[in-house]
């Protein structure tokens, strides 16, 4: 009895605390007309204080979405654009030998802010590639001997262009499974297209004030935190995951020999955290499996390794997945 009464609790508090969520969704259609996904993954990720890897051609308002986001929060946004000469100094910042002090001073690079767009990430070396890793896992950057906390909320959203392979370098998978999200983006439609056309011949850009400050959205991370997930629940999103590994174990012997590696505990963690985001979208104070299966594309398409044989058959991972969401025992 009193757990029902804490959820019809959290229940009213999601219902107190939630009312920013509308005003952003609206704040971003002034900007960005359709991609009420990418939005939702936005506020899936802040919700969670997870990161975004966002896949899709260019032109389709991803530099936008984050700009916009950080100005609704009213938070410092910085952006950086990842090029094959760029040095991990160029991310995190450096030591600068100040003449005047004589002695060596702290200059600190574009990641020391809430919201990060790392533009083209696939574009530079490893080497700067784990830099960036460094703060999005640790949510600290060291500089020289000093280590500095990062602010939060700390958001990454990395864009990765699906078009040009040239020149680029793959992320490692222990890299993209640290995204707590890979969202794959398409074209608008026709309508949308007409007013992206409008709203972009018109000299006068719509203007932006912020609905909710970053120590609130700090608040509503702790709420988050607090929402119901059955154990029901839980052994959905375990068999969700083993499913991936195991296949053959849940009736899916065909996908064997279509995926070669599955998907990591890290997976298991993204699904009940992404869950419980998505049911604060909701307005709710408990996780049920239409959450689950919401979000389970954006987790796990970029968890599960496919083989030459999936390839070769031109199966991607986003049919896997609905293979595993087809087959599971729903609870």
């Amino acid at each position: 009895m009193s757990e029902t009464i804490n959820i019809r609790e959290l229940n009213d508090l999601i219902a107190s605390k939630a009312s920013f969520v509308s005003m952003i969704r609206s704040g971003m259609d002034r900007r960005i007309i359709g991609q009420k996904h990418l939005v939702d993954s936005l506020l899936i990720a802040l919700l969670c204080n997870g990161h975004v890897l966002l896949e899709g051609v260019p032109g389709l308002a991803k530099t936008l979405a984050i700009k916009t986001l950080a100005s609704l929060v009213d938070a410092k946004y910085s952006r950086i654009q990842f090029t094959p000469d760029l040095l991990p100094a160029d991310v995190i910042g450096t030591l600068i030998y100040s003449v005047k002090n004589e002695s060596f001073e702290v200059k600190k690079g574009p990641i020391f802010a809430n919201f990060v767009l790392a533009d083209e990430i696939n574009r530079a070396p490893a080497k700067v590639q784990s830099a960036l890793l460094e703060a999005m896992q640790e949510r600290q950057v060291t500089i020289g001997e000093e280590t500095f906390k990062l602010d939060n909320p700390f958001l990454v959203m990395a864009t990765q262009n699906p078009i040009e392979q040239e020149g680029t370098y793959p992320l490692p998978e222990a890299q993209t499974d640290r995204f707590l999200l890979k969202v794959v983006i398409g074209y608008p439609n026709k309508e949308e297209e007409k007013s992206i056309i409008r709203q972009n011949i018109t000299s006068t850009a719509t203007p932006i004030t912020a609905v909710i400050k970053p120590h609130e959205i700090v608040e509503v991370q702790k709420i988050v935190e607090k929402i119901y997930i059955d154990e029901k629940i839980e052994n959905y999103i375990v068999d969700i995951v083993f499913a991936t590994r195991e296949p053959s174990k849940y009736g899916l012997a065909d996908l064997a020999s279509i995926i070669s590696y599955g998907a990591s505990p890290r997976a298991s963690i993204s699904l009940a955290l992404a869950s419980r985001a998505y049911a604060f979208l909701q307005g709710r104070g408990y996780v049920i499996p239409e959450d689950v299966r919401a979000v389970c594309h954006d987790v796990m398409r970029h968890r599960i390794g496919l083989s030459y044989e999936a390839e070769a058959n031109n199966i991607n991972a986003d049919e896997v997945i609905t293979a595993i969401l087809d087959k599971v025992a729903v609870p």
